[in-house]
């Protein structure tokens, strides 16, 4: 099989952290650390939440920029669910300038004076025929969480979230990728995952949705749906042609055979590709970040790990994938 190498990866901007969790300073060349992480992770796809873009928090590096050339993506996208900068009480300060999605790629690599922003990101290996991207507005409330380095919890306000979608070309034809981080806010996580649904809806199968969901258990792959037609065993030119050739045979007054039935389509519902606890990094309890597809037989799914690196209070989630 040609395995597919699918990963997810919340990067918590790239924050390194140390054996116990604890957040450490940044090295000189800010974007070594998660250069490391994502080499380490020889991805053929990979989605990133939480990536910041010329933040002074994190180095003022291109986080998505800095983690395709270390995994050499051939192509590549961010989407910046807001612009602005953090703010320790507040959640984020805007930018007045620039509302709504804005969506980067290699051809901005070089813009180093660009806004700072925070968002999504979606890098691949494989030939992409499509891209889209959509935002999603915060929930109005927010939740008192648990923040790396604080003690106790913080009320934290909810922010913009963004989605990414690519139709790759694979070994065995197109299939539709999504990255996303969804809204830690209960129900409104869960409307996110349902959009996302129907927003793809119009592209090809198999489908991978990849990402932070923010959510456990079978929660994601319930909301996602169940049975879902997928490729039937026999295609309708095929059937037509059959049907014609008995039509010919009737007129001719030759013998008359079975008749040809189209066959119905398999159905298959979503599912997880691995379930693994990914947090915290430093001792995983619980799984946030999910890999679920449709479309996707199980005896293509190989090998899932999750690898402990030296960014992020989130392990990555890898699976290998026969697409």
């Amino acid at each position: 099989m040609s395995q597919l190498r699918i990963a997810t990866f919340n990067l918590l901007h790239g924050q390194p952290l140390a054996a116990d969790g604890a957040p450490l300073p940044y090295p000189p060349e800010a974007g070594g650390p998660l250069g490391d992480a994502v080499a380490a992770l020889d991805a053929d796809v990979l989605a990133l939440q939480e990536v910041d873009r010329h933040q002074e928090r994190s180095g003022l590096v291109d986080q998505a920029a800095v983690a395709a050339k270390a995994m050499g993506a051939a192509d590549w996208r961010f989407a910046a669910a807001l612009h602005g900068r953090p703010a320790p009480s507040a959640g984020w300060l805007p930018d007045p300038g620039v509302t709504g999605l804005q969506v980067y790629g290699p051809a901005e690599v070089d813009t180093a004076t660009g806004r700072p922003s925070y968002g999504t990101a979606l890098l691949t290996r494989l030939p992409v025929r499509h891209w889209r991207a959509r935002r999603f507005a915060p929930a109005p409330f927010g939740l008192p969480l648990r923040v790396a380095g604080r003690r106790g919890l913080t009320a934290v306000p909810d922010e913009p979230r963004a989605a990414l979608a690519a139709v790759l070309e694979g070994a065995h034809g197109p299939f539709t990728v999504v990255a996303t981080h969804l809204s830690f806010v209960p129900g409104w996580n869960v409307a996110q995952l349902a959009a996302i649904r129907r927003w793809i809806a119009d592209l090809p199968q198999p489908y991978l949705v990849l990402g932070d969901f923010n959510l456990i258990g079978a929660v994601p792959r319930t909301v996602l749906g169940g049975a879902a037609a997928i490729e039937r065993t026999t295609s309708r030119e095929r059937v037509r042609e059959l049907r014609a050739a008995r039509r010919t045979r009737i007129a001719q007054g030759g013998p008359r055979r079975r008749r040809v039935r189209e066959p119905r389509p398999r159905l298959q519902g979503w599912y997880d590709l691995a379930r693994t606890p990914t947090y915290p990094s430093h001792r995983p309890a619980v799984q946030f970040d999910h890999v679920l597809a449709v479309g996707v037989p199980r005896t293509a799914v190989g090998s899932a790990t999750t690898l402990r690196t030296g960014v992020s209070d989130h392990r990555p989630l890898l699976v290998e994938v026969d697409l």
